[in-house]
């Protein structure tokens, strides 16, 4: 009874916002599909009828509405978060989020607790603003790292880690900050096509937007031009291929190491440390690869490499080279001729000396 109630309340506030912003119920204020979520009092389009307007609400509480369509957020509505609106709303008062992040995200603020974060950020708006946040899987790498250089200078991230790590730029550029600073044990190489005609950093790449590709891909989808016999499946020759192109010449693939699955437990692992965690064969977790390409609305999605092999797709990569069992075949045959050639000669020279020994007791 109590809760046919609350949801009778909230159907008549929700009327009320519509007509207070000149809606009618299931007004869409923007096209295509999923935008406007919610029930036909359109909840959302009602707030946004307002709330997308900068002159109506002012900086501090206009949301975009093309960032926040493709949020999980989006989908539960936002009288979900604000539910104590009053039938007088819009009457010029704030009005307070009365749902708090832990009562649906209860995992995250479990681990989010053996983190100092949670002492010097206790707010998850600290770090990621409601109205836009994703799914880790719909964000790229360089997203989830300026989540933290948000707060993090990365001058100062790129001294201090100089201190003991060596190639400092291109081991940053290689992975997010949570590949070192949370408890997850299981990675993906994440492969991003990035641009050579935009100068960026060792440590700060690039990635190619969707715009940018599809233009590339010429009316074709963008994976296509990855995934040349369209089979939605990355094979290691068609990486080849695509790096070898004479038309991608303005592109080249980027590979960054990322977690399969995302922690809020914020720490420095111990394998930050071990260099054969990464420069050796490593879990196998670790062996999975995957083409991440940028979606129309802002997200992105993740295609399947051939066989998850982590050390094949580097291996497909010729701009990409690591040290250890991830080494570039090519290089390996040519050190292997070079420390065959370097024995050659003392080999050589003691094998004579062998078969003329008589020769020199003689003398």
């Amino acid at each position: 009874m109590y809760a046919d109630t609350q949801l009778l309340k909230k159907a008549v506030i929700a009327a009320t916002v519509a007509a207070a912003c000149g809606l009618t119920p299931g007004t869409v204020i923007a096209e295509g599909p999923g935008f406007a979520f919610g029930n036909s009092a359109a909840q959302n389009a009602a707030c946004l009828k307002c709330h997308a307007d900068l002159q109506k609400v002012g900086d501090g509480h206009q949301i975009n509405g093309a960032d926040y369509q493709h949020t999980t957020h989006a989908q539960f509505g936002c009288r979900t978060c604000h539910d104590n609106v009053p039938d007088s709303h819009p009457d010029g008062k704030n009005i307070a989020r009365t749902t708090a992040c832990v009562e649906c995200h209860t995992d995250v603020a479990e681990q989010y607790t053996v983190s100092k974060h949670s002492l010097e950020a206790p707010d998850c708006g600290s770090c990621h603003n409601p109205h836009t946040a994703q799914k880790s899987g719909q964000v790229s790498a360089l997203e989830m790292n300026a989540i933290c250089t948000n707060c993090h200078n990365q001058i100062k991230i790129a001294s201090t880690h100089a201190q003991w790590l060596p190639q400092t730029d291109l081991h940053l550029g290689a992975i997010t900050c949570v590949t070192c600073h949370t408890k997850t044990e299981g990675f993906v190489l994440s492969i991003y096509i990035a641009r050579k005609d935009i100068k960026g950093s060792a440590s700060r790449p690039v990635i190619a937007d969707y715009n940018y590709l599809s233009e590339k891909a010429a009316g074709k989808e963008i994976q296509e031009l990855v995934d040349t016999n369209h089979d939605t499946y990355i094979s290691l020759e068609e990486l080849r291929r695509f790096s070898s192109n004479a038309s991608n010449k303005d592109l080249y693939l980027k590979a960054i190491l990322t977690p399969a699955t995302t922690s809020h437990a914020f720490q420095t692992s111990d394998k930050s440390y071990n260099c054969t965690f990464c420069h050796a064969s490593g879990p196998n977790a670790t062996q999975i690869s995957k083409l991440v390409l940028p979606e129309k609305n802002g997200s992105y999605r993740h295609v399947a490499i051939e066989g998850g092999g982590t050390l094949g797709s580097l291996n497909a990569i010729p701009d990409f080279y690591m040290m250890g069992s991830t080494r570039n075949t090519l290089l390996n045959k040519l050190g292997a001729l070079i420390l065959a050639g370097g024995l050659v000669m003392p080999a050589g020279h003691g094998f004579m000396r062998f078969l003329t020994r008589k020769n020199r007791k003689k003398e």
